[in-house]
């Protein structure tokens, strides 16, 4: 049985700022656990944790997310917002023919505000995807840990979904930067069965374990599996 995923992981300097202001922008709650801040998602949309790590803000990001926008107001006012509760505006070498808004949030976390009528993301909810670094591996590597199925693959690029819809989680193919350790953006997930099982599982798939909750997808990159959500 396939683990579930609590929640993408950022650490930061001052997570409970970090998650106030995503819990602006998204419109969600904010639930603090021992690990930090939580924003809850649904069976449709990720959840979001943000956990205390001093010197997180300077580290290198290998995750980003995208927002959705439903008519052209809708993506100025969700820039806009952003911009009020403390976002910024952020040079990664975009074109300037392309729609896009590139954002960072105030832990330097950069994100996309993405134009109507993007067929990709159309159903996948206000937050739409999550971006990742990571060879067509890696993807299918979630895709399994999951149970989520593949709904892109193409040119190294995948993507995966859960079966209920909602917020994609997508690889970008190569180049591949080398990933950083120890991760300062990662999947935290709970076992749906025995944890010892599930390790074993998920090693099975090409994952490597590192400690007693950290193991390793085959791109290198850190996640946990944890017994409860705290």
């Amino acid at each position: 049985m396939a683990s579930r995923l609590l929640a993408v992981t950022f650490d930061a300097d001052d997570p409970r700022r970090l998650a106030q202001f995503w819990a602006a922008v998204l419109s969600r709650d904010v639930v603090e656990t021992t690990a930090g801040a939580t924003l809850p998602g649904d069976d449709t949309q990720v959840g979001l944790r943000f956990a205390p790590s001093p010197g997180a803000d300077a580290e290198p990001r290998r995750m980003h997310l995208h927002l959705t926008s439903s008519d052209q107001a809708d993506q100025q006012e969700t820039v806009a917002k952003a911009l009020e509760l403390g976002g910024r505006h952020l040079d990664v070498g975009q074109l300037p023919e392309e729609q896009h808004v590139v954002l960072a949030d105030p832990g330097g976390n950069p994100f996309c505000v993405i134009p109507p009528g993007n067929a990709f993301l159309a159903g996948c909810g206000f937050l739409g995807e999550v971006a990742c670094e990571g060879a067509r591996e890696v993807g299918l590597f979630w895709s399994e840990a999951l149970g989520w199925p593949l709904v892109w693959d193409q040119e190294g690029e995948t993507a995966i979904q859960s079966s209920l819809g909602g917020t994609k989680i997508a690889w970008g193919g190569p180049p591949v930067a080398a990933p950083a350790i120890p991760a300062r953006q990662r999947f935290d997930l709970g076992p749906e069965s025995d944890a010892r099982r599930e390790i074993e599982r998920l090693v099975s798939l090409g994952a490597t374990r590192v400690d007693d909750d950290t193991l390793v997808d085959p791109g290198g990159n850190e996640f946990r599996l944890h017994v409860s959500q705290d």
